[in-house]
């Protein structure tokens, strides 16, 4: 076996770097377009006259079904692989963008939008891309290796945000929409490369018993579920990551329409998410290296105090170019630094065995949020003519989950099977 100058089989760092380009690259595809979706909002409604309440809940709910689709994909991939699992929600995404533009209609935007790309994206993000990328990777890189993959996927909300605006302005939202299945379907393949990184990794470490963390053998899921579950600090990170999806759906639904509302020049609210996306390149990058240096339940809670505070401060602030520049800034450096830390906090306590399942139940909890955050946006607004009241509750709850993380105990936990009686 040939090893590198640190001592490690070369081969594990091949399938490692390249399971960390593949995840970048899914998850840029995954993500980018879905930040596209704010852009569609009030197109897609002049052009086919159907009421803003009517696309937010069809955007809304695909936060849903991602979050409860979230853990049969993780518990799909931990069993067959990323290979599948990504194929099939790549084909599922971009029937989901296809379907709403060649018939626009509200119910086959529902069905598309909200259903099929809902369950797409559980198959091409974080809960699939993030776990296999954290079983290619050293442990003790683990935390920076899951936030450069962020950090990375980042670059596709930079380059498909414009894309999907000028595309739009050209031709219209269905071409748009169009324009985006295409991409993701280029996509398909990679899941292969996240699969070559495991096995590597696996054959590295001396299979299955590296992956769970210890000597014994792995403790079956529903054990390992349950375990979690019990777990005070599983079940306060949970409760905390619905802040953020919360916080983000609403930001990235209904950013570009509040900023037309408040008379900012046309084209900022483009500009602001793609920025958002720029700055999260670095936020992410950033989060995880931090990660594997301090305490990452500590960082969260200070991630959480800091984005609270801006959308407060931006929220009762003028409504200047400078200011929205400056509040992209800021969102975008503490906008998906959360999913590096916490994959990262759910590998160190439980390991990676089954850290698809594992961090797909608490994901859940994150795009509950999303839904309520895109949909809520919509019907208040539509309601009272104002988005105020959410973006009063998004600042709360920053303050909340906050207080939430910082108690977390990210002691590990045992995960071999216990042996039968009398052992």
């Amino acid at each position: 076996m040939v090893f590198s100058e640190r001592g490690e089989p070369a081969g594990r760092l091949g399938g490692a770097a390249l399971a960390v380009v593949a995840g970048a690259v899914v998850i840029s595809a995954a993500m980018g377009i879905r930040q596209t979706f704010g852009l569609f909002v009030g197109s897609y409604s002049a052009v086919h006259d159907l009421p803003v309440a009517t696309i937010a809940f069809a955007i809304a709910l695909h936060n849903l079904v991602w979050g409860f689709a979230q853990p049969l994909a993780g518990a799909a991939a931990d069993r067959h692989g990323s290979a599948p699992v990504v194929a099939v929600g790549a084909a599922l995404f971009a029937a989901g963008l296809t379907l709403p533009a060649l018939v626009p209609t509200g119910p086959m935007l529902v069905l598309g939008i909200g259903v099929l790309v809902g369950a797409g994206i559980s198959c091409t993000s974080f809960g699939v891309v993030l776990t296999a990328v954290g079983r290619a990777v050293p442990a003790e890189r683990r935390s920076a290796a899951l936030g450069l993959v962020s950090a990375g996927g980042s670059a596709g909300q930079v380059l498909l945000v414009p894309l999907a605006q000028g595309v739009t302005a050209l031709s219209g939202p269905a071409v748009a929409l169009m324009a985006l299945a295409g991409c993701m379907l280029a996509v398909a393949p990679l899941g292969l490369l996240l699969d070559r990184g495991e096995r590597a990794a696996m054959v590295a470490g001396g299979g299955a018993a590296a992956a769970s963390g210890g000597g014994g053998p792995a403790m079956p899921l529903r054990a390992a579920v349950a375990q979690a579950l019990g777990n005070r600090g599983y079940c306060l990170l949970t409760l905390g990551f619905f802040t953020c999806g919360f916080q983000l759906a609403f930001i990235a639904t209904h950013l570009p329409a509040y900023l037309t509302l408040c008379g900012v020049a046309t084209g900022m609210g483009a500009t602001a998410l793609a920025l958002i996306g720029l700055f999260n390149m670095v936020g992410s990058w950033g989060c995880g290296w931090l990660g594997g240096r301090y305490p990452q339940q500590r960082l969260l809670g200070w991630l959480y105090l800091i984005r609270g505070a801006a959308i407060a401060a931006f929220f009762l602030g003028p409504k200047t170019e400078a200011a929205v520049i400056l509040f992209a800034a800021v969102m975008g450096l503490t906008w998906l630094g959360t999913v590096p830390l916490t994959s990262g906090l759910v590998a160190k306590v439980f390991g990676t065995r089954h850290l698809g399942t594992l961090f797909g139940l608490c994901f859940l909890s994150h795009q509950i949020g999303s839904f309520l955050g895109s949909w809520m946006g919509g019907w208040v607004f539509d309601a009272t003519g104002s988005y105020g009241a959410v973006w009063i509750a998004t600042a709360v709850a920053g303050l909340v989950a906050a207080l939430l993380h910082f108690p977390i105990d990210d002691t590990p936990v045992a995960l071999a099977a216990p042996l039968p009686a009398g052992d």
